[in-house]
This record gives structure tokens, C-alpha cells and sequence, in this order.
């Protein structure tokens, strides 16, 4: 069975170069996941490991999951992909009008909810927290996030639940006024979809 990472290579989803990530910050490598997750084998090999962990958390009374959500665009496919391995509804919420994440599309959600929390990469986990209080503005209680690549640097942020990623990967990320690839001159690109 491939790995996480060999799957992230096969699949082109590895970009070296200077980055402006979705989160504000810089970094020399850029985790595309959108190309992993466009091979549904791929997906399904990506988060069987992510899959398994939580079944057993489930199946230990750590863990009670009601729904799979995504944060669009990033978390679509990959909360679909853990939410059909799990046989259980899958939701995103996205931007509204003025760039608020929002619960939209008709999703309900009834009070005391459990919710999953999936995302492609975590890299400050800001699209997790946006996604997870929309949620819980409509009563949802968080119960765990996962993900594809946990790229955190060790002074993030901690994740304030139990969290599930399918490979940690150590990447560079810089404040914008700290990159190192701008004192070098290096024009940066931004190949995520949040308007920053």
C-alpha cells in the first residue's frame, strides 16, 4: 500500500517555489491536495490510516461523530472521501457575500450535533477554526479535525481537538514580513483560492 507521501508525489500535489498560502504566510513548498484528491483510489488510500483511527476512537467511546464537514474549497473532496468510508453525510461550509464562513445550501444542522472536521492541509488551522464556528453557531459541538497534510510549525497554534491527519510533513512558513525568500527578491504565487 502507498504511503501518504509517495501518494502526494505520484499525484504532483509536491510544489517547490515561493508560496503565498491561503493562511497569509510564505512558504518554500505548497501542498496542492486538489491533485491528489481528484483520484478517488488516491483519496481513498490517502485517508485509510485517518479512517481506521477514528473507527477505533468510535468504537472506543472516545469519539462520536454525526456529520463530515469541509471548509470550502480545500476540505470539499477530502470530507466527502472520510465521510463515505465512515457511511456518513458529508457537508461544507463556504464564504458568503461579505467572506464570512457559513453554514449555506440548505445544510442543517440540529442542536448538539457531532462534527467532523476534515481540511486538505492545516498550516495555521485558520479555515478549521472560521468552519468550526459556523458550526457551532448553529449548535454543532466539535468533536475531532482531520486532514491530508498537518504542515504546522511547531510554535502554531495547538488544535484545541483531537486531531487526525494523515501525514505530518515539516514545511517552511514564514510571517510575511519574516520570509525568507522575499529577502531574497523571489516573487511569490499564490496558488490557493482564498482571497486574502
Amino acid at each position: 500500500m502507498e504511503n501518504v507521501i509517495e501518494l502526494l508525489k505520484k499525484s504532483g500535489a509536491m510544489l517547490e517555489g515561493h508560496f503565498l498560502l491561503s493562511s497569509g504566510r510564505h512558504s518554500n513548498q505548497y501542498f496542492q491536495c486538489a491533485k491528489l484528491l481528484q483520484y478517488p483510489q488516491m483519496a481513498e488510500k490517502a485517508f485509510t490510516h485517518v479512517v481506521n483511527n477514528l473507527k477505533e476512537d468510535i468504537k472506543a467511546g472516545k469519539l462520536k461523530i454525526d456529520i463530515v464537514t469541509g471548509p470550502a474549497m480545500g476540505g470539499i473532496i477530502a470530507a466527502w472521501e472520510v465521510a463515505r468510508q465512515l457511511s456518513l453525510p458529508a457537508i461544507f461550509t463556504e464564504r458568503d457575500e461579505n467572506g464570512i464562513m457559513s453554514v449555506r445550501r440548505g445544510f442543517a444542522i440540529k442542536e448538539g450535533q457531532n462534527i467532523l472536521i476534515v481540511e486538505d492541509v492545516v498550516t495555521t488551522g485558520k479555515s478549521s477554526m472560521e468552519c468550526a464556528k459556523a458550526l457551532m453557531e448553529k449548535g454543532a459541538v466539535i468533536s475531532a479535525l482531520a486532514c491530508v497534510v498537518d504542515r504546522r510549525t511547531d510554535e502554531a497554534q495547538s488544535i484545541q481537538w483531537p486531531f487526525y491527519p494523515a501525514i505530518k510533513l515539516a514545511a517552511n512558513n514564514w510571517d510575511v514580513n519574516n520570509c525568507e525568500l522575499c529577502k531574497q527578491g523571489i516573487p511569490a504565487v499564490k496558488p490557493g483560492s482564498r482571497i486574502i
